[in-house]
């Protein structure tokens, strides 16, 4: 039943963005487009890919909005290309939103359409947050999909809790983040409560022109449980 039900939200989010055309100009829906380059793909402390372009565009009506989001690899083709729709609403510093994740590994029969459990390759994310200003904390679950185990090779229902601070300094933007899985899950390959990533990150706007610039940034990011660490710099591209 949840299968089939977030089946209808995917179709009903594609439909959005092909019916986007027609809304008129008055009713203020804003668009987005934009591509980020990375020297590597780290999310959430894990390491997904080498060098990579990844692609988004969005629409935003009253808080509420539609966004498609990609990542290819450049250096390395054979990397894991994925393919992410976000329907999520925002009012104030209150979000909450559903991801549908779709990774597509090389040499496998990968199937965009195929949503049943045990051959999906998506996996379905619910998320909760609030940002207070000074601090902004995030909760995400999995929900449906390809999603991990626990101990006992039961779903484990995967979370992730995020803490995150921006500050200003050295006339650069910064952010602290650290992030946790608190349940036992191979998603993210924790046994119990782990912090999985640990990261700073360093952005500012580059001027080209008086009406262009390209903002960059450099991250360094951490996963104290598999102690790793890796320096991530990349820029975004957008009108």
């Amino acid at each position: 039943m949840i299968m089939k039900s977030l089946k209808r939200i995917g179709f009903a989010a594609i439909m959005l963005v092909a019916g986007v055309a027609t809304v008129s100009a008055q009713d203020k829906v804003e668009g987005s487009i934009s591509a980020d380059v990375v020297s590597q793909y780290v999310w959430r402390g894990q390491d997904l890919g080498d060098i990579s372009f990844q692609p988004g565009v969005g629409i935003e009506y009253k808080g509420l909005s539609l966004s498609a989001w990609g990542s290819v690899g450049i250096s390395q083709p054979s990397d894991t290309r994925e393919f992410d729709l976000t329907l999520a609403y925002s009012t104030g510093g209150f979000n909450i939103g559903i991801t549908d994740y779709y990774f597509c590994y090389d040499g496998e029969d990968n199937k965009y359409f195929e949503y049943d459990s045990h051959k999906t390759t998506h996996v379905f994310e619910v998320n909760v947050g609030y940002d207070f200003g000074v601090l902004a904390l995030q909760w995400y679950t999995n929900i449906g999909g390809d999603d991990g185990v626990n101990n006992s090779g039961d779903r484990a229902y995967s979370s992730y809790l995020e803490l995150s601070v921006p500050f200003t300094l050295g006339g650069l933007d910064w952010g602290v983040a650290v992030g946790a899985s608190p349940f036992t899950t191979s998603f993210y390959g924790n046994n119990g409560f782990e912090i999985i990533n640990a990261s700073l990150t360093a952005s500012k706007d580059i001027k080209i022109t008086d009406t262009f610039s390209i903002p960059v940034f450099a991250q360094i990011a951490t996963n104290p449980n598999q102690e790793s660490a890796h320096l991530v710099f990349g820029f975004t591209l957008k009108p």
